[in-house]
């Protein structure tokens, strides 16, 4: 590969991981780590990237052992067997219904702004979420062909509406609010920084796209996890700078009613132009989330449930795709939150935390496989993961099971 496509690839492997990690999550981002404070949450996000991170390198590793391209399904019956299969299986199943879950509540509130803005009329909750189910019906049945213009567009609005934010806020952020700390409640916010780094499943393609250039591959990884690092400490200093923590438009509040940051700070500021970039960017981030987790989820339920290509299976898998996240969103009127939490507590915990951790151990030690990269640590690293991965596991299930 020449030095100058080389650069080209890397760049191109980079934004796929920062383009993966970065969406709907960051809008609940504000109000789950406002409960915290803004100390805490440094600490939390750098943790948090640092073990997914390493985990990352952890299924390059398995990966690579497999052969290029495999998913995380055949990279764990290969190492796990038949149980490490089954888990994986339902683990990355759990995860998808909830981010779809979570992304699908998302939408409501922000078309339902959005039209009253525009026409002083209020939708209820169906009524916005019918629009965003007839858009991606249609893009799941027509399949990824149609997906490629419409998701460059929408990340490009993304940044675009991320950068004006930014410029917006910063300047008029009060320090005395980000002193305030509760290192109590970071029980509240594990399931959504979880979340917020979970790329992994990219790392198939990625290693694809980089005809296996370890070299190129450990850059993207490590440029490509800390440019979202970067912009989600930027987008914490800026809102948890100018929420409250109390109030009607408060912290406390919002995370009560399941709200979400853009929409809260827009609410708080009232300034008319800086309303409609926060839609904008909460618009973006959710659907440029949406696209490719309805996508995933759609082409796993076809190729599990051995679904035929045909246009009554097609609709079959659309139905399958959005009806049961649809439920929970109108039974639940803190959706959007729950959804996340339970995704990254339990989904990326044990598919994305604890499955690559075992992997790599029975590949390494009980199959003796060698390969052209081996994550740096050795047994230690990967005990000490194991041990954070699994007591973050028992943690959340006990609190789950005691709230």
């Amino acid at each position: 590969m020449k030095s100058e496509s080389k650069r080209q690839k890397l760049w191109g492997g980079i934004l796929l991981v920062a383009g993966t990690t970065i969406g709907a999550g960051m809008l609940a981002q504000p109000v789950v780590m406002g409960m915290v404070g803004y100390v805490p949450t440094l600490c939390l996000f750098t943790l948090f990237w640092l073990f997914m991170t390493f985990t990352a390198f952890l299924i390059l590793e398995a990966n690579l052992w497999v052969g290029k391209g495999a998913n995380l399904i055949s990279m764990a019956h290969a190492t796990l067997g038949k149980w490490g299969e089954i888990v994986s299986w339902c683990a990355y199943l759990f995860l998808l219904y909830m981010l779809t879950t979570a992304y699908l509540a998302g939408c409501g509130p922000i078309l339902i702004a959005f039209i009253a803005m525009l026409t002083g009329i209020h939708l209820p909750l169906w009524g916005a979420i019918a629009p965003v189910l007839l858009l991606f019906g249609f893009v799941v049945f027509r399949g990824t062909s149609s997906v490629d213009h419409l998701n460059r567009v929408m990340m490009g609005g993304l940044a675009f509406a991320y950068v004006l934010l930014l410029a917006y806020l910063l300047p008029v952020i009060e320090v005395e609010q980000l002193q305030f700390a509760d290192w109590g409640s970071l029980y509240l916010t594990i399931g959504l920084v979880a979340t917020s780094f979970g790329f992994h499943i990219v790392i198939p393609t990625l290693t694809e796209y980089l005809e296996g250039d370890v070299q190129l591959m450990r850059r993207a990884i490590w440029i490509g996890s800390l440019i979202p690092l970067g912009v989600y400490l930027l987008w914490e200093t800026a809102a948890l700078g100018i929420l409250p923590l109390e109030g009607s438009d408060g912290i406390l509040e919002g995370f009560r009613q399941g709200s979400n940051g853009a929409q809260m700070l827009a609410t708080f500021l009232g300034h008319p132009l800086f309303s409609v970039f926060a839609r904008l960017f909460a618009f973006f981030a959710i659907l440029t989330s949406f696209l490719g987790v309805t996508l995933s989820l759609s082409d796993f339920l076809t190729d599990g449930l051995k679904i035929p290509h045909t246009a009554k299976g097609k609709l079959l898998v659309c139905l399958l795709t959005f009806i049961p996240p649809l439920i929970f969103v109108l039974t639940d009127a803190r959706a959007f939150l729950n959804a996340l939490d339970y995704a990254g507590s339990f989904g990326v915990m044990l598919l994305l935390g604890w499955i690559p951790i075992m992997m790599v151990w029975s590949g390494r030690y009980r199959q003796n496989r060698q390969g052209a990269f081996v994550t740096p640590g050795g047994k230690g690293a990967l005990v000490l993961a194991k041990i954070f991965a699994l007591g973050v596991l028992l943690f959340v299930t006990v609190d789950k099971v005691v709230r």
